[in-house]
């Protein structure tokens, strides 16, 4: 085992490995019941519940997708990094494509699978390194940037924090409502976590906040911790079965922003978490191939079993920060979300109020990307721009990308740096502009 995960050459030993492991796991625990809370719309009162996802059948599709995802990237690429459904993909998968566009969950999980199969290919054939590189920097970090915005935004509604209103779009909500007071609690709690550098302190964040809620009867007490793994019926194999629905122009543009959003959140994690844990060498990723590779794969199982695209998760450096460095602790991460599966009866305690928080630290955590963009120059801080604030201010993910990717060649073409463009940007330019002309 030790020759294999090369714990010699990476200078590390079973117990770094465990804690490395478990450490990520924690960190990232929050995704089982904040993932079921997003893709079965649990905050949206006025939705059919004929048209929501199962919250247990989600739940085990999560904790499965995590744990087989992250121990395929253990074990065949050896890397100390965990998978599950990604943030801000299941927000996409949830309120644009079901909520926004009104396609059905289980289309959208064959949009989840087509996604999937094709980055596989994409990798295999070295396609995937050639496309990310022919998208700008600056735009890469402006779409990481504008899903955490997004995503924020969805936790201070869901919270009651921002409301509607007729006159502003948008206001303060009441601040003396009980369950708004709690998430306004978690967050702060979690703020405190998080500046005192404690590990998990999103997970932590939220058991307080549930522990809290039920102290002052805004949460009901579970009546029981553990118990048998709920079924996975009503979403396992759910994504072959509408494939039919998938070959129109509004699902082209669903799966190319699933394919898009997965691309960017697993190049920057990797690269992340391999330069902290000293796994570079030549400034270039060892194992490349097989890291995409297992990420993709994750993805695709994650769809077969019934949830939204599963991807690389940036949590895993603290994982690392803790000792982690082979593919060990990853293997670890693995069997933890394996018993977690036992746990399903916490889900009842893990109202919006629970989840908001963990959404809005997410996504204060994804726009640490805005300090890289280059402002200064206008061309590109324009599409940029555009990019960011789109995205919550329609409540699309993909239309922030359209926009941005549309503005990017005409700024740069207005500047006179046309030979800067790639033609995957040309192409995509004109993708976008006959989605806005036909669909929107």
């Amino acid at each position: 085992m030790k020759k294999y995960f090369q714990f010699d050459e990476l200078g590390t030993s079973y117990r770094r490995e465990i804690i490395g492991g478990i450490t990520t796991f924690l960190s990232m625990a929050y995704i089982l019941f904040v993932n079921p809370s997003i893709l079965s719309l649990s905050d949206v009162t006025d939705f059919p519940d004929a048209l929501r996802m199962d919250a247990n059948a989600v739940f085990v599709a999560t904790a499965l997708a995590a744990a087989l995802g992250t121990l395929i990237m253990g074990v065949v690429a050896k890397y100390p990094v965990a998978l599950a459904p990604g943030m801000g993909l299941n927000a996409f998968f949830a309120y644009s494509v079901v909520l926004g566009m009104g396609i059905s969950w289980q289309t959208a999980l064959s949009g989840v699978l087509v996604s999937g199969i094709v980055l596989v290919l994409l990798t295999l054939t070295r396609i995937r390194e050639k496309i990310i590189d022919a998208i700008p920097q600056n735009l890469k970090l402006a779409v990481g940037a504008g899903i955490g915005l997004f995503i924020t935004f969805i936790g201070l509604k869901n919270a009651n924090i921002v409301i509607a209103d007729p006159a502003t779009l948008v206001a303060l909500g009441d601040l003396s409502n009980g369950n708004t007071l709690l998430a306004v609690f978690g967050v702060v709690i979690t703020v405190i976590l998080m500046v005192r550098k404690i590990n998990g302190a999103v997970f932590i964040g939220m058991v307080i906040t549930a522990i809290v809620g039920m102290l002052f009867s805004l949460i009901d007490a579970p009546d029981k911790v553990v118990s048998s793994v709920p079924s996975l019926a009503p979403t396992f194999g759910v994504a072959f079965t509408h494939f039919g629905e998938i070959f129109n122009m509004d699902m082209l543009v669903v799966i190319l922003t699933f394919m898009f959003v997965d691309f960017f959140d697993t190049a920057g994690t990797l690269v992340g978490v391999a330069n902290q844990a000293g796994i570079m060498k030549n400034n270039k990723l060892p194992r490349a191939g097989r890291a995409l590779v297992s990420d993709s794969t994750g993805t695709v199982i994650g769809a077969i079993l019934g949830t939204s695209s599963t991807t690389s998760y940036v949590e895993s450096t603290a994982g690392v920060a803790a000792g982690a460095r082979s593919g060990f602790a990853s293997v670890v991460t693995a069997v933890l979300f394996l018993l977690a599966l036992f746990f399903s009866p916490l889900l009842g305690v893990v109202t919006p109020a629970v989840t908001s928080p963990a959404l809005i630290i997410v996504g204060v955590l994804m726009v640490a990307s805005l300090g890289d963009i280059e402002w200064k120059k206008f061309e590109i801080a324009v599409p940029a721009f555009l990019t960011i604030v789109t995205m919550p201010l329609t409540s699309s993910i993909a239309t922030g990308i359209a926009i941005g990717f549309i503005f990017y060649p005409i700024t740069m073409m207005v500047k006179g740096k046309a030979k800067e463009i790639h033609p995957i940007m040309y192409a995509l330019f004109f993708i976008f502009i006959l989605y806005f002309i036909f669909l929107v």
